[in-house]
């Protein structure tokens, strides 16, 4: 008999195709997502399961399920995930990164053209027939990404890949980083990047993007404190994690006037309620978390989140732990 694999949300590609060709796969078909008791109930015989950023997987849930051996993250960031109580039951967790850093730089970098140039504002501008003058020279007036300053708070993978993408634009960048790496150094000597310290990007960049992972330490990082700091008129970014910036305090500094714009894919709790302030204001673009969403980057995850769950339940180390510890092996 076949060992079960529970998937919390259709995916694309092959990588269906792989779990299915060697579990019992079930798969949640509704676009909404299952409840954690649904979950619990479709997973109570599961030995894996495929699990999307939006799943609870807490400490409940983890005891709940007797035979689970491996959680197979289909995103960067798990931090929906009890790491701790996995540890604990010897539950393998991964996580699907690097395949999706490039995607994500692109979508970062459609929201600072769209907020630095209005570009939403000016297309609904024309669509509500708005558009009277054929050209004014104040008319939906942005500001310049060329020669800008962007300041990148995390110098990840992503962070990286979006200060590559900066040097075209002849900009000069300054980041905040905990840990240095050979990417960070090479990101230095290719764009001429500086670190500094988390206060000087908020003075000094005209755009600021984040690419943090949520933790205790950056939940609420940019509150109203950090935003009062930031340079009258700059960009806030955010493709990371909603909690990471306080929202109350990002539309009182959009309302007044102190940021000029915000671009966000990220929120608090997601969805967002439509009653949600920010969504009311027209310096704000908002995206429903598409980061990742392009068809190919997709795909991959899937195969990615396959092959992690077959190379666990095999006895291999699988390419994407994020826990090693449970296996008595090095990352």
């Amino acid at each position: 008999m076949k060992e079960r694999i529970f998937v919390t949300r259709r995916i694309p590609g092959k990588g269906l195709d792989l779990l299915k060709d060697r579990y019992d796969t079930v798969v949640w078909e509704e676009e909404t997502p299952p409840r954690q008791e649904q979950i619990i109930d479709f997973s109570k015989d599961a030995v894996g399961i495929v699990t999307l950023l939006s799943d609870v997987i807490d400490r409940k849930m983890i005891e709940s399920l007797p035979k689970l051996k491996v959680i197979s993250q289909y995103a960067v960031g798990y931090d929906n995930i009890d790491i701790s109580t996995a540890n604990k039951r010897g539950i393998i967790v991964t996580n699907t990164p690097g395949i999706l850093t490039e995607t994500t730089a692109d979508l970062t970098w459609a929201l600072i053209m769209a907020t630095s140039r209005r570009i939403v504002e000016a297309d609904a501008y024309v669509r509500k027939g708005n558009w009277k003058v054929a050209w004014g020279p104040e008319m939906l007036a942005g500001t310049d990404v060329f020669g800008a300053t962007l300041g990148i708070i995390g110098l990840g993978r992503i962070g990286c890949a979006v200060a590559r993408r900066a040097k075209g634009f002849n900009m000069k960048v300054i980041y905040a980083s905990r840990s240095e790496s050979n990417e960070t150094k090479e990101i230095e000597n290719y764009v001429g990047a500086s670190k500094v310290e988390l206060e000087t990007i908020l003075k000094e960049a005209d755009i600021v993007t984040i690419h943090l992972p949520l933790t205790s330490a950056t939940r609420n990082l940019i509150d109203d404190k950090m935003l009062r700091i930031m340079k009258k008129g700059a960009i806030l970014i955010n493709t990371a994690r909603g909690p990471i910036v306080n929202e109350k305090a990002l539309a009182d500094a959009l309302t007044s006037g102190h940021l000029r714009a915000a671009g966000l894919d990220v929120f608090h709790v997601e969805p967002t309620s439509s009653s949600n302030p920010l969504l009311r204001l027209q310096n704000v673009v908002v995206l429903p978390h598409i980061g990742s969403a392009s068809i190919s980057t997709r795909e991959k995850m899937g195969e990615m989140c396959a092959v992690n769950i077959i190379a666990a339940l095999e006895g291999e180390v699988p390419p994407n732990i994020v826990n090693p510890e449970v296996m008595k092996i090095e990352k």
